[in-house]
């Protein structure tokens, strides 16, 4: 009679765990009729509303992304300076710049940094980039930045090299000649004649120092 009595206690115990999860399973299909607001996980009361649809239809759906992040690498083309700074720093040689150098200041960067240096060419080839940021962090006017997109992926490995160079082939030999045959650059020697300063050099006489002979005892 006992044992009688401890099975149909445990049927009953059985039973009523399994109405207590279906009704737990169905209150959630009654929940799951919209879906909820997407909201970062920063803002408050993110826990509280945590009751519909959990899942994203991405990409028409995209969860919130957080400011401090480290993704997508972008450069301000104005406010760059090309110190070179961050070609040196990075751990793994994404980015790849061609300097031309002007004679004379050409303009200032929004936060007053004279601007000395075109960038005939800025690429940056995110797929080596390993986002650690110290790209960004070396930047002395804050040109490179780090954006919240993540998502750019291809099917083509060079698709993801991108340029910021915004230099026409034309202006880039224009800059490179105006360097070249800047007075600064250029020796003032006519065609057939030596170098002026190489005469004076060798007008002046050598110095030999006076050797005395050693006394003999």
């Amino acid at each position: 009679m006992d044992n009688k009595v401890s099975v149909w206690a445990q049927f009953a115990f059985g039973g009523k765990s399994l109405f207590k999860g279906l009704a737990l399973t169905f209150s959630h299909l009654l929940k799951s009729r919209k879906s909820r607001s997407q909201i970062s996980i920063q803002e408050e009361g993110y826990f509280d509303n945590q009751r519909g649809i959990a899942t994203v239809q991405y990409p028409f759906e995209s969860i919130p992304v957080p400011d401090n992040g480290r993704y997508k690498l972008h450069n301000e083309i104005e406010d760059c300076i090309v110190c070179d700074k961050c070609v040196k720093v990075c751990p793994v040689n994404c980015i790849t710049i061609e300097p031309i150098r002007s004679p004379e200041e050409f303009g200032k960067t929004s936060d007053g940094t004279p601007k000395r240096i075109y960038a005939a060419k800025f690429d940056i080839d995110m797929g080596k980039c390993c986002f650690c940021g110290l790209c960004t962090t070396v930047c002395p006017t804050e040109c490179l930045t780090m954006t919240k997109e993540y998502d750019f992926s291809t099917f083509d490995i060079p698709d993801h090299n991108f340029s910021f160079g915004n230099m026409t082939p034309q202006e880039i030999e224009e800059k490179k000649k105006a360097w070249d045959e800047h007075p600064k650059n250029k020796m003032a020697v006519a065609p057939g004649k030596s170098d002026p300063t190489d005469q004076a050099s060798a007008a002046k006489p050598v110095f030999k120092p006076r050797i005395k002979p050693p006394t003999q005892p």
